[in-house]
């Protein structure tokens, strides 16, 4: 037996349909006959069910007796009752799944909840109505085990880091697999990598402890470089006696040269780089006059 489907009556039919019976109606109250109200009635009802009307974004098959004839819309047209059937309407836009992964092993065994958007059309509505069954589950569960499978293939840094990579190959997959059904699957992006809560406050500490391993590195290179400095200095003041002096009382003065402040040599080093002089002239241009 034909199933009507009541969700595919239009507007225009039911227009049709409240115009033929009110126009039968009027006819049997003018010639005093129930015959064109019954006329009427049963023309609008077969413009009812045979009008339909297809979005422009839309297409629909057409099946005559069972068989296929061919695809409808978009516009209006009009079928044969019982005789013709369609197919739900097929959408042919843009049209978005979430599909989600949870508790899924990556490559390094590490459990993680992955969050995923797919962006696909139907392209040949002939091939999505006569070659599977239900394209809308079809399209969730392919892109799920799709999902599943590739984080499989990856270990966890990479699905981090890399989810454009990730998100081209499931692209990619789900393409393959979908193209015959008259599908293209024309992007995947990966919105969320969750893993469990212990496993991210170890991750934490692992990088706090590598950090502070770094940091000691750094500072253990810039004590070599400081050090190898020095040795440099004290060979190039080994040779050259006056430059180590002269470097002494730059210091000295450096030290000096501020009010209220207060050096102790010891007399041996005045004696050895002549300071005595070089002390008491700073003193007097020091004092107030």
């Amino acid at each position: 037996m034909t199933k009507i489907d009541f969700a595919q009556i239009n507007g225009v039919a039911v227009t049709a349909f409240v115009f033929c019976l009110v126009v039968g109606a009027l006819l049997s109250v003018t010639m005093h006959q129930p015959a064109p109200i019954i006329v009427g009635a049963l023309l609008g009802l077969y413009a009812l069910f045979a009008i339909k009307v297809v979005q422009q974004w839309e297409k629909v098959a057409l099946l005559r007796l069972g068989r296929y004839v061919g695809l409808r819309g978009p516009g209006i047209f009009h079928i044969i009752p019982v005789v013709e059937t369609l197919s739900p309407f097929v959408d042919q836009r843009v049209r978005v799944a979430n599909v989600t992964a949870e508790s899924t092993l990556t490559r390094d065994t590490v459990p993680v909840n992955v969050d995923a958007i797919v962006f696909w059309l139907v392209w040949n509505a002939e091939k999505a109505i006569l070659e599977v069954e239900n394209f809308l589950d079809a399209i969730n569960l392919s892109a799920q085990t799709a999902l599943r499978e590739s984080i499989g293939r990856h270990e966890l840094a990479q699905m981090i880091t890399e989810r454009e990579t990730l998100g081209r190959e499931l692209q990619r997959i789900l393409d393959e697999k979908t193209n015959p059904w008259g599908i293209t699957v024309q992007s995947v992006e990966v919105r969320d990598v969750r893993i469990p809560q212990g496993l991210e406050d170890a991750m934490s500490r692992q990088a706090q402890a590598e950090r502070e391993r770094q940091a000691r590195i750094i500072l253990g290179q810039a004590e070599t470089e400081i050090s190898n400095s020095f040795v440099q200095a004290a060979a190039a003041y080994a040779e050259n006696p006056v430059a180590l002096h002269l470097r002494a009382m730059n210091m000295l003065y450096e030290a000096i040269k501020e009010k209220g402040s207060m050096v102790i040599v010891p007399s041996s080093a005045v004696e050895t780089m002549g300071l005595g002089g070089t002390l008491a002239t700073a003193s007097l241009g020091g004092a107030k006059p």
